[in-house]
Order: C-alpha cells, then structure tokens, then sequence
C-alpha cells in the first residue's frame, strides 16, 4: 500500500488584498479581481518556503528516515545548481539519499508527488517528500500581478502509516504555449487570457478528469473533494459544472486568499482537503501545465492519527496586510531599494568556506557536549559549561527544530532592510543554547523579551560578483 504519510504547507506571512495593485496600476493591466494573494517576504524565495513546507510535513518524523527528495518550482532562482540539494541541505538530511528537481511546467509538483509514488511503489526508495514551491516574479500591471500567489506545499510518501492510498493516475501531455519564459527573461511572456482559459484550462482539465473516470469504471459522484488548478474564479466554477461535480465536492481553488502558486497549486488544496477529510474518502486532484495530471486517492484511518501542522488552514488565518503597492514591489526586486549605509557593498562568498561550514550555516547544526549535555552553537570544541569543561567531547545537534525565547533585541535603521528597522535579536533555545540572529516576519512594536521564537530558513544578501544566493536561518515568531 503506497500513498502520502504525513503533509504540510506554508504560506507567507504577508497578503496584499488585489484593490491595492488595481489602484496602483490605474486603468493600466488586468480588470479588478477579489480577494487578496500571499505576498513572500523579501528574505523569503521558492526555496525557503519549501523548507518550511517540509518541516511542517516532517514534524514528529526523524529526519534519518528520508531516502528521497524531490523538489518542484518554475521560479528557480538558479540555471545551475540543484535546488533539491539545498532543501537537504538546510532540513538536515543524510547525504546518501536521492534528490531530484522537476521544473519547466506548471504541473511539475504533481509530476514530482507521482514520481515519488512511483519510486516507492517500485521499492526504491521508502521515504520520499516531495516539495512544490513558488515566488515567481511578475511585471508591474500585469494579469500575472494579480494572479499569482506565493506558497508551498510538501507530502511524504511511503509504504507505512499511510493516510491516503495512490489508487490510480491519468496523465495528458501537449506542448500548449500558454505561458513561457527563456533564459534570457527576467519576467514571463503569456497569449491572450481568453485563449489560456477556454483552449486551456477548459478542455485540458475536463480531458484529464474523464480520462481518469474512464480508466478505473468511477463517475464523479464518487469523490468526497474534487481538486484542479485553475485561478479563474467563474472558470473555476463552470468546470466543475461541466464533469458534472456538485458544489460541495469542489475544493476552494484559494485564488481569493493565497492566489496561484503554480507547481504547488494542486498540492496545497490537496493538503487543505486533507485537513479536513474522514476515512474512506477519495479525492481527486488535477494539475494543470502542457496538459494534465490527474491523480485518485483514498483515505485510510490512519487520517485520524495525524499528528500537529499548520497546514493550509493555520497559515490562513496567520496574516498580516500589506498596504504598501510600492513595498510589494520592493519585495519582489522588481524596483530595487538602496542597500543603506551598512549595505553599500556585498561581501563577496568564500564557497569553500560555504562548503566547509554547509551543516552549520544550511542545516543550523551545533553541537551538544557529550559529558555534561550542554548544546551550544555554532560547534565548538571545548564546552561552554564552566563546570565541565570538556575538550573534544562534542557530538551534532540541531537547533533548526528547537524552539527559543527572545532574550535581548534592537532595530537598526542603518542596514538594508525594505522593512526598516533591521531586528537583530539573542535567542535562547528550549534545551540549552545561545545565539544572535536576525528577526523577522514582525516589528519592533510587536517584539517582546521573553516571546516565543522559532527559526525559519531564509535568504540573505546576494553576492552580485559570484551569483550567490545566501541564506541562513532567522528567528520568526511561532504562527498561530
């Protein structure tokens, strides 16, 4: 019995409601749409939201047992190097397990999901998360502007503990240039809405879902949620008439609240459907992008023994508005800001030095002394504790899981920030450890000594001379 075994998603902190850019933008660009989109922070990209996707998927779960990670997007940041490899890197994951990229079409994060079905199915692998994220960068007054959202999404597959059962696939495949974007693009190109939506959307989703219906002798009825990507809200809407679906077995396609987000689309309604389902449910879902991927699941009674996550629905309801059109856009780099007086000039990356130090700086991995049972960060050979001492006596601990309070903070208006001030804080984590970092996802207002933290993977400055994206862990206070 193969299937999904745990979930989780994430969803940025920020939300831009869609009357803030159509006011900015004029007459200019798409007609007014409702509801408000997930706005990445701007030390947020389509990697760190999948490292948050995964540990909210991986909480309760030892990381030893993962074998295989797959990671979905179109809005990579790099041409040449795995993106895969980096969410190992930073969730802590042993080297000798098997990480692959799916990109270049939307429907790629179902693509991945099936593939790790695949591999575990054919006892390659027994643990697969399989990750689908996006933060795709949009022109000013553009239809994308207003119909992208970020987020991500990621579901462990396996053979033990199965909460839903793979029951069944149909896939389609067309080479329909709806959207598209060369290397040399900063921003996407798209033909005409219309044509996205009635030759797209409209006729592949339908085509996949029969096909589906067909191969395993189903009618429609037979789903308690019925899922497929499609962002247009009364499109949405007349597909679901069209296979003959009932209103209530159609999942909300969260355009009103998160937007789309691409490879991870299909993935985080499946997880919001699986937040609320009941054994012996199936639900179909459907991705859209040269064509279709249709997917049939049952749900088990191990539903009911799913331990903790955010999810779709406790991201939801964690939000701040972002009021600002112009900061959006400083968000998303589309309009640079200065780097401030602390920030002229970008350090250039040791990568060896990177390299060196990966389990320290990707993964936030110190060390716990042996003896006395001190952990301390970053490693260190000789132990903290004034009353032991011990040299040499250390083993790996990881502070990336561990919660911690707020000891000291301050505000520096000095250093880059599109939401100055820049926090810095002192953190002390829940079993012993101390450390300086950056905060994010709130203000000085907000911030109080004593709050509760939690680290969140993120990215730092950009080093322009090598092309490096930088990232380390900041603390966040804990959502929800």
């Amino acid at each position: 019995m193969v299937g999904i075994t745990s979930y989780g998603a994430y969803i940025p902190w920020y939300r831009i409601k869609r009357e803030v850019i159509h006011s900015a933008m004029g007459w200019a660009g798409a007609g007014r749409m409702p509801g408000e989109k997930a706005v990445a922070n701007y030390d947020e990209d389509n990697i760190t939201m999948a490292v948050a996707a995964a540990i909210d998927c991986l909480n309760g779960i030892e990381r030893e047992e993962i074998d295989g990670l797959y990671f979905a997007t179109i809005s990579s940041l790099y041409a040449l190097r795995q993106n895969a490899g980096i969410i190992a890197a930073a969730l802590d994951l042993h080297p000798d397990i098997r990480t692959a990229d799916f990109t270049n079409s939307a429907k790629s994060g179902a693509g991945a999901l099936l593939s790790a079905c695949d591999a575990v199915k054919a006892g390659s692998l027994k643990n697969v998360v399989a990750c689908a994220s996006e933060h795709r960068l949009t022109k000013a007054a553009s239809d994308q502007e207003q119909v992208y959202g970020d987020g991500a999404a990621a579901l462990m597959v396996g053979s033990n503990g199965v909460i839903a059962t793979l029951e069944g696939s149909y896939s389609t495949s067309y080479d329909f240039m709806d959207r598209w974007r060369v290397t040399e693009d900063r921003f996407e190109h798209s033909w005409e809405t219309r044509w996205i939506r009635e030759e797209g959307y409209a006729k592949f989703i339908p085509e996949v879902i029969y096909g589906l219906l067909k191969k395993y002798s189903l009618d429609i009825k037979d789903f308690a949620k019925v899922i497929y990507s499609c962002p247009y809200v009364r499109d949405h809407a007349a597909i679901g008439k069209r296979i003959g679906a009932d209103p209530g077995q159609i999942q909300d396609n969260m355009f009103t609240t998160v937007g789309d987000t691409g490879t991870a689309y299909p993935l985080m309604m499946l997880v919001a459907a699986l937040e609320e389902a009941k054994p012996g449910d199936k639900i179909l879902v459907a991705s859209y992008g040269s064509g279709s991927d249709a997917l049939f699941f049952k749900v088990t009674e191990k539903i009911a023994q799913m331990g903790e996550r955010r999810g779709v629905k406790k991201h939801l309801a964690s939000k701040m508005d972002l009021p600002s059109y112009e900061k959006y856009l400083a968000f998303s780099n589309v309009i640079p800001l200065e780097r401030g007086v602390r920030g002229e000039e970008t350090p250039t990356s040791q990568i060896s030095d990177l390299w060196r130090k990966r389990r320290a700086l990707l993964g936030l991995v110190g060390c716990k002394c042996k003896r006395c049972g001190t952990p301390q960060y970053p490693y260190q050979g000789v132990c903290v504790n004034p009353n032991c001492g011990a040299i040499n006596e250390m083993e790996d601990y990881r502070f990336s899981d561990k919660k911690g309070r707020v000891v000291t903070y301050t505000g520096d208006n000095l250093a880059y920030s599109p939401v100055p001030p820049t926090i810095y804080g002192m953190i002390d984590f829940e079993g012993g450890g101390r450390f300086a970092f950056d905060i994010t996802d709130t203000d000085l207002d907000s911030l109080k000594i004593d709050m509760p933290i939690e680290m969140s993977f993120r990215r730092k400055l950009f080093d322009e001379v090598h092309g490096v994206y930088n990232y380390f862990w900041k603390g966040t206070p804990i959502r929800g």
